[in-house]
């Protein structure tokens, strides 16, 4: 493969978010950062501060956003706002399921989690992985020969993951090898993904609670 051939699509996922009550805020406006989401993207931003990056794109999350932002002032580039790399849409939005909540005991919502293989109770997965590829597909035209920065959120990128490694989309969300301002990066032989790697520029960041928070989409 030569360098002409090869592109690379790095998968960022956004920071922690302020999120006090603890809500599944899915595609919910006004869910920023907090101040350890904006260190975990000043992190993202020097990771990909010596990579050769050509392109740019944020979900239109304010939580992308924030996370595309130190990386774009810091490689001096525009970011583009690209609507298919947003969270996955998801029936439980703007509820919370902690200790003493009840919101999955409740018998009306149980017909939500009849197929977790789809899911059920929210967007597919493949039409999540559709509309991911093509996003990626764009941004690789975009810097080929390079490489290119997509912020999106977990589940998006787990998705892309799987389907780029030929994996099945049924799976136990606590298992996602994707936390948060973790980069997933695929690259490219021509128009073909042939290869996947994983880092976590903000890993000792994260407190240890939130590792082995259950995360159904964020």
């Amino acid at each position: 493969m030569t360098h002409s051939d090869r592109t690379i699509v790095h998968l960022m996922r956004h920071g922690e978010v302020h999120n006090p009550a603890g809500v599944l805020y899915g595609r919910l406006p006004d869910y920023h950062l907090s101040d350890l989401g904006r260190q975990m993207a000043e992190r993202g931003a020097e990771f990909f501060a010596e990579a050769d990056v050509a392109h740019l794109v944020a979900s239109p999350l304010e939580r992308a956003q924030e996370t595309m932002e130190p990386i774009a002032k810091t490689l001096g580039l525009s970011v583009m706002t690209d609507p298919r790399v947003i969270e996955a849409g998801n029936q439980f939005e703007g509820k919370t399921f902690g200790v003493g909540d009840g919101s999955l005991r409740h018998p009306g919502v149980w017909w939500r989690l009849r197929n977790p293989s789809k899911p059920s109770w929210g967007e597919p997965y493949k039409e999540i992985a559709a509309r991911m590829f093509a996003a990626m597909a764009d941004a690789r035209d975009a810097a080929r020969g390079r490489e290119a920065v997509i912020v999106s959120h977990q589940l998006p990128v787990w998705v892309a993951r799987l389907t780029v490694e030929r994996r099945r989309y049924l799976h136990d969300p606590r298992r996602r090898q994707c936390s948060l301002a973790s980069v997933t990066s695929v690259t490219y032989d021509g128009d073909v993904p042939v290869a996947v790697a994983y880092n976590e520029p903000a890993g000792d960041l994260i407190p240890a609670k939130l590792r082995k928070k259950f995360v159904g989409g964020a």
